[in-house]
């Protein structure tokens, strides 16, 4: 027998496991688990972004305060349309509610509440995101700068004015929809069907004036509307900061609402006669109820030469009952949604670094 000489004869090396796979306890390869790719990624992108965050969480806002405190809103419009000799609705806050529950139930409580959140809902959307989009592009220097109080106001100011352009003839109508069916004499007979949004606008268009009837009222609302939101801003921004104690980031859900409280108490008491002029001439011409003034301040010299000072003040006391829980609900709703649509952008990935 030959004897055979050669190297030692030696097993191959292993090749190299795949960056994906992993050993198992049997010493085989196994495919290592790989996310699935979120196919919303694109959208959660978007939607973060503060500004439009800022958008969806201010119509969300808007439509939930609206809701939360209608009655008291109804109740606040009657009495606010009621000049000298018109006094269907001169009863205090809780009869006045009785009044209207007893002669319209439920529907008394919301009648218009349909066409307020579908106009507070851009509304509130259009004030919440330009705020933040002047906030960041004009009125910042670096992103995060702490603004002083001025700039803030002026920031809400500039931001309640557009809001104010891009919903103003649904809130005439709104107005409109909400004294249809009081019980004023000077309306007559309620009609058996009432007219609904669409069709009281369009009328409005048609027999009082064309565009210029769904904007009647304006220089008044954006009068108030200016100092109104820049308050607002300024005045919750400010007791938020200081309700934010040492070491947090952000102050708790009953701070936020406390805050909501205080600003819009405060932004309402400041610029209600501007309310009141407002609900005036948005009846301007309506049948039954016009008052016919002249303008602003032949409204003033009017109000005040026949129902004094406290004309101008005419529904503050619901107005002020319901500010508490409307601006609270607003800020606090506004807060969580805008944090919880920031929240979604997408993390980046460690393996696309």
């Amino acid at each position: 027998m030959s004897a055979v000489k050669g190297s030692q004869l030696q097993s191959p090396s292993p090749a190299p496991l795949n960056p994906q796979m992993q050993p198992s306890d049997t010493g085989l390869a196994r495919p290592q688990a790989v996310p699935a790719p979120d196919r919303f990624a694109g959208f959660k992108e978007r939607i973060s972004q503060p500004v439009i965050a800022a958008f969806c969480a201010g119509g969300i806002a808007g439509a939930v305060s609206r809701t939360v405190v209608s009655p008291l809103e109804r109740l606040k419009i009657l009495l606010q349309i009621q000049s000298v000799g018109r006094d269907a609705y001169k009863l205090s806050v809780g009869q006045a509610l009785a009044k209207m529950w007893k002669e319209e139930g439920w529907r008394g409580f919301m009648r218009g509440n349909g066409t307020n959140c579908i106009r507070i809902v851009p509304y509130s959307a259009v004030q919440f995101s330009s705020y933040n989009f002047y906030k960041r592009n004009i009125f910042e220097s670096y992103p995060g700068q702490d603004l002083a109080p001025f700039t803030r106001l002026i920031c809400g100011g500039i931001a309640g004015i557009t809001s104010v352009f891009f919903t103003y003839p649904l809130d005439i109508v709104r107005t409109r929809l909400s004294i249809q069916t009081a019980s004023f004499a000077e309306l007559g007979s309620k009609p058996a069907h009432m007219p609904g949004m669409w069709a009281t606008m369009a009328q409005m268009y048609r027999t009082e004036g064309g565009m210029k009837a769904l904007y009647r009222g304006i220089i008044p609302t954006v009068a108030g509307v200016a100092p109104y939101v820049g308050l607002n801003f300024m005045v919750y921004e400010s007791v938020r900061k200081y309700l934010t104690y040492d070491g947090e980031q952000n102050p708790s859900a009953s701070r936020k609402l406390l805050a909501g409280a205080v600003s819009g108490a405060v932004a309402q008491t400041f610029t209600y006669p501007f309310d009141v002029l407002r609900r005036r001439f948005q009846i301007n011409t309506m049948s039954g109820m016009g008052y016919q003034y002249k303008g602003v301040f032949d409204a003033i010299r009017v109000i005040v030469g026949q129902e004094g000072i406290r004309g101008l003040y005419k529904g503050i006391v619901p107005n002020l009952l319901k500010v508490a829980p409307s601006m609270a609900s607003s800020w606090l709703s506004f807060e969580m949604t805008r944090d919880f649509l920031t929240g979604l952008k997408p993390e980046v990935s460690q393996q696309a670094l």
